[in-house]
């Protein structure tokens, strides 16, 4: 098998993964509006893809144009365009039949041409209260600069201004940020009938109110816009410190080089190519839509109509041995504590923080935030601390992609709090998931530690699957703190033996626990390597998989997203399976799990199996110590590997094809899941 052949192309296997995600808004078992949802997030990971990967794909394209060399990125982009295009026939297939459903549940989304005599009074005056103020059309003509103007990612009507024979064409911005993008008008007083209506199509509306007043009007036209801009950056090295080099680099992305330009395909030809010359962008650039750009906006669709048109509630667990101390120190102290959310609450995580702010034993909190929040309480429980006189450090991650805002706006506040706010190295994201909680007891210090997968962050925790650690064994504790002393000494020499610290570690150590099981295989020996991630698409990681498989280690994975790893192949990859679960929580916990001969290493992390994971950020995985722990992570893998409801499998076609259940059982693992953890807690 040749090179070229041994590994899957990440972009269409990112695309391959947003289908499934529309499979889920497909799949009649789900609940309507949580379907309708699922639509806002495809429309969401999408306008992501263009901003990031293909936004890279375009670059490399231009580097192999340069250099006069040949590459196969030229060749990628014309099959992401023609993925694309499928996938987006199908989602509006889906688009139509999903409104037709709702109407059915008498919920209707209308437009401008279907409203009654009442809903067109109510309107105009919710134009002249509530939108007005915030309308301020560009009118569009010889000097106007469309790069500068257009903003990414909103959403904007292309306005033709008819008298007679003269055309004059305008740009109305959508005010999605003061306003919903959903409009529930007035309840039919006759019928249950609820009725939806598009901030657009009110703007469309009162198009006559908007520009009468100065112009000269027969007919108006308005076609929906908008584009997706490079979400990279430059930061000039001139600025004076890191918080102002992010804030530039986020003012250079807002007028960064346009990716992707989508129109309505019903606007008129004249009109595409006037704004295409001011975009500076080509036919190929340019993608036709819909009437409603930006249906990532579905995602906070009004919640109306009747209970079974949402997923039952899943009420958060409580981990019962915090009701068994006086407080969560001592909950710790008595043994390691495993959390796995959304299963459990992030009440508990948010409490040790709340009761580490006033605790008079508290000397020094350590935290490193990567995605937090806007109004987080767990950032706020940090400035508490400062103000209640503990020392505190807050690592602050200012190159969290599409994060960066809220993370130099909470940075500002810590460092107004007094809190220390170290920051990493522009080429050095921190993606590590850790606090360290120092309390004086007896005379001596004693460190409390969570190590997880995901970020501390209230909002995301009810929604992402994953693991967190609590601890305050000494020899993980110490470890976690020379984390900390890396993060703010990276060129010091440091080394671990309990935790996987990307970029210092992590290969090598892997490496070393998959050679472990090559070895044990040869040697007759029980034999396994069992991996849940988000992604893989380190080639280096991927060979010595494939050299496991061939040295008979069966390897079972589980991989979200991007898996650019071929299964099943012979001579290759034949003891590989890998499938794919998406369902009503997004699956984001890294586990990774080696048999060890029957003693199974158990380990959480942050990271995944991408180079960037690996090398280029700091990362922070854990081995499970815990006996009672192990077992639950590894139980959870098990049910996971057993669901036949939504696990798809991943093949070298990219097919998403479910897992055949046959007349097996109905195993839907979150469910499964919620039942095992609820009858741990019941039965203790």
């Amino acid at each position: 098998m040749g090179n070229d052949n041994l590994y899957l192309q990440k972009e269409l296997s990112w695309l391959a993964f947003n289908e499934r995600v529309l499979q889920e808004a497909a799949d009649k078992s789900n609940p309507l509006l949580e379907r309708v949802r699922f639509l806002g997030i495809y429309s969401n990971n999408l306008d992501e893809f263009y901003k990031v990967q293909f936004a890279n794909l375009k670059r490399d394209v231009l580097i192999e144009q340069e250099h006069g060399r040949g590459g196969n990125a030229k060749s990628v982009l014309r099959q992401v365009h023609l993925r694309v295009t499928q996938i987006e026939l199908t989602f509006d297939k889906l688009y139509n039949e999903l409104l037709l459903e709702m109407a059915r549940n008498q919920i209707f989304l209308i437009n401008e041409r279907q409203l009654t005599s009442q809903q067109e009074e109510w309107i105009r005056k919710y134009y002249k209260q509530n939108l007005r103020q915030y309308i301020t059309p560009i009118l569009l003509d010889s000097h106007t600069d469309l790069i500068q103007i257009l903003k990414d990612d909103h959403s904007y009507l292309a306005v033709e201004i008819i008298n007679n024979n003269e055309i004059k064409y305008a740009l109305l911005d959508l005010p999605t940020g003061q306003v919903s993008r959903f409009v529930l008008l007035p309840s039919d007083t006759v019928s249950k009938n609820k009725s939806i209506i598009f901030l657009d199509n009110i703007l469309r509306f009162c198009l006559p109110d908007i520009f009468k007043i100065f112009f000269d009007v027969t007919e108006f036209n308005a076609y929906s816009i908008k584009i997706n801009r490079d979400a990279e950056y430059e930061l000039s090295s001139e600025l004076d410190s890191l918080l102002e080099l992010m804030s530039q680099g986020l003012k250079q992305r807002l007028t960064a080089q346009p990716v992707r330009f989508i129109y309505q395909k019903d606007m008129p030809k004249a009109l595409i190519e006037l704004l295409l010359n001011k975009l500076k962008l080509s036919e190929n650039d340019a993608t036709p839509g819909g009437r409603y750009p930006n249906l990532k906006d579905l995602m906070g669709i009004p919640l109306i109509g009747s209970k079974n048109l949402l997923n039952k509630p899943l009420p958060s667990l409580t981990y019962h041995r915090f009701k068994q101390f006086r407080n969560a120190f001592d909950t710790i102290k008595d043994q390691d504590i495993l959390l796995y959310y959304p299963y459990y609450s992030f009440s508990h995580v948010l409490e040790i923080m709340r009761q580490a702010s006033f605790d008079p034993s508290v000397t020094h909190i350590r935290i490193n935030i990567y995605r937090v929040a806007k109004d987080s309480r767990f950032v706020q429980a940090a400035i508490n601390a400062a103000n209640n006189g503990k020392k505190v450090t807050v690592v602050v991650e200012l190159q969290a992609r599409f994060d960066e805002e809220v993370n130099i706006r909470w940075a500002k506040k810590l460092i107004g709090s007094g809190v220390k706010v170290i920051y990493s190295l522009p080429k050095l994201k921190i993606h590590a998931k850790l606090f360290l909680i120092e309390r004086k007891e007896k005379d001596q210090i004693v460190r409390y530690a969570h190590i997880g997968s995901g970020n501390f962050n209230e909002k995301t925790a009810k929604i992402y699957t994953d693991f967190s650690l609590l601890t305050a064994d000494p020899v993980i504790t110490d470890e976690v703190k020379k984390v900390f002393n890396f993060i703010e000494n990276p060129f010091k020499p440091v080394t671990f033996n309990y935790l996987l610290i990307s970029p210092q570690n992590t290969r090598m150590r892997l490496m070393e626990l998959i050679q472990r099981e090559i070895n044990h295989a040869k040697a007759g020996l029980a034999s396994g390597i069992y991996l849940k991630l988000n992604a893989i698409t380190d080639k280096a990681m991927i060979n010595k998989l494939y050299e496991a498989s061939c040295a008979g280690v069966k390897i079972r994975m589980i991989v979200r997203g991007m898996c650019v790893l071929i299964p099943q192949v012979a001579n290759l990859s034949e003891n590989i399976v890998v499938t794919s679960i998406v369902d009503q929580f997004l699956e984001h916990a890294r586990v990774y799990i080696f048999e060890n001969n029957g003693t199974k290493d158990t380990y959480i992390s942050s990271a995944d199996w991408m180079p960037r994971n690996i090398d280029n950020r700091v990362e922070a995985g854990v081995k499970i110590l815990d006996p009672q722990l192990q077992k639950i992570i590894q139980d959870i893998f098990t049910i996971q590997c057993n669901d036949n409801v939504k696990a798809r499998v991943i093949d070298k076609d990219l097919q998403n094809n479910y897992i055949q259940r046959g007349n097996k059982k109905k195993i839907r693992a979150q469910i499964a899941i919620y039942d095992y953890l609820n009858r741990l807690e019941n039965n203790l």
